[in-house]
């Protein structure tokens, strides 16, 4: 049995906790709904997608395809080359410098033929909007960082709750919401029960994604550590330049069974002056998200060594295909909008039961737990 004293200090740090941070969740659990779907969305909105081939239809050589884009846009630099998860595509992306930090244009050409299918307009459209607003707040780091003490705020405000639910439920049975009592009573009812209910998710979500807020941080630890190390001897040399062909064919040959994640181009800063780095990965539903990086020299083709990722870029690609539900393909995607769904009413009925409760004394809400009462509940995620 906790002591007043101790559910007192477990009810103010649900109650603050949740109000600094439930409208930024609101915000997120938004526009976390079309990106849960982003792949879906693409698919139905593309009008660039490659024409009906057999199946069998041979891919164009990658040379090739950095030919044509090298052609298009000269004078600029080839930073990044990654295959379309859903189409026979590739997406090559270019820069005004070979260690851009952002790209001037990303060309999408069909991997079979070659041709262009798009030469794709940058930081436009709904989906970059909604990406830019869950991930940085169109603040940059800064507002990525920001983001993750939220996520800070959300995962004490679920521990708090869990804390402060157990002595309401002493004399209700679960799940029980009383339609016959007052509009706040069935609202709190309501709100303690589907805040319960999804917690765990909510708590895997919450933890993943202030994961993710650490990942240019944590990138550019490694490439300012072991990617530095691995790739000094060649640092300050001039960018090489040779057959991407030959080079992806000798990273194959040392990654038997894997696929291609991305190329990172000779100068880029995930690469080295006088290297291609082939990402490689699996093809099992957990194998598929982690990568094996290869540095294979540009001019001859030849394998240098494959990188080990470290621990903790390791939790990143696990946090971050988990965040969005992106492991058990479409129907998974649906139970996470579901769950979605239901924490945004959470949110918002925690907004409601605070601002109609807003002056009642917190010893007031004590007592009423310390009786086994109900109306000084909270459920987790949000305020009472």
């Amino acid at each position: 049995m906790l002591s007043a004293k101790t559910i007192r200090a477990w009810y103010q740090v649900h109650k603050w906790s949740s109000l600094v941070c439930t409208l930024f969740l609101l915000m997120l659990c938004l526009t976390g709904l079309p990106l849960v779907f982003g792949e879906e969305i693409e698919q139905l909105t593309s009008d660039s997608e490659p024409p009906a081939m057999p199946a069998d239809t041979p891919h164009v050589s990658l040379d090739r395809i950095v030919e044509d884009a090298q052609r298009r846009r000269p004078g600029e630099y080839l930073l990044f080359l990654s295959p379309d998860d859903d189409a026979p595509a590739l997406f090559l992306s270019m820069g005004k410098t070979p260690d851009a930090q952002e790209p001037s244009a990303v060309l999408k050409y069909d991997a079979r033929s070659g041709a262009l299918l798009k030469d794709t307009k940058l930081r436009t459209g709904f989906m970059f909007v909604m990406q830019e607003l869950h991930i940085t707040l169109f603040a940059g780091l800064p507002g990525t960082l920001f983001l993750g003490v939220m996520g800070l705020l959300f995962v004490a405000a679920i521990v708090s709750g869990v804390v402060v639910y157990g002595p309401l439920m002493r004399k209700l049975e679960f799940g029980t919401v009383r339609k016959h009592k007052s509009r706040r009573l069935r609202w709190l009812d309501l709100h303690n029960l589907l805040g319960v209910v999804t917690v765990a998710w909510a708590g895997v979500v919450g933890l993943t994604g202030i994961v993710n807020t650490l990942a240019r941080p944590l990138e550019g630890y490694w490439q300012m550590t072991e990617l530095a190390q691995m790739i000094a001897p060649w640092k300050g040399q001039p960018t090489a330049s040779g057959s991407l062909q030959a080079a992806f064919d000798t990273a194959q040959a040392h990654a038997p069974g894997m696929a291609l994640r991305f190329v990172a181009f000779p100068g880029n800063p995930f690469a080295s002056p006088r290297h291609y780095l082939f990402a490689m990965h699996g093809n099992t539903p957990l194998t598929e998200k982690l990568i094996k990086p290869e540095l294979v020299e540009a001019d001859t083709g030849k394998f240098t060594a494959s990188v080990k990722m470290p621990w903790y870029l390791t939790a990143l690609l696990l946090s971050q295909p988990l965040h969005f539900g992106d492991y058990g393909g479409l129907p998974l995607k649906i139970v996470w909008a579901v769950l979605d769904l239901i924490t945004i009413v959470v949110l918002c009925s925690g907004l409601y039961l605070w601002w109609v409760r807003r002056r009642s004394p917190v010893e007031a809400r004590v007592a009423e737990i310390e009786r086994g009462g109900y109306e000084a509940g909270a459920a987790p995620g949000a305020s009472p």
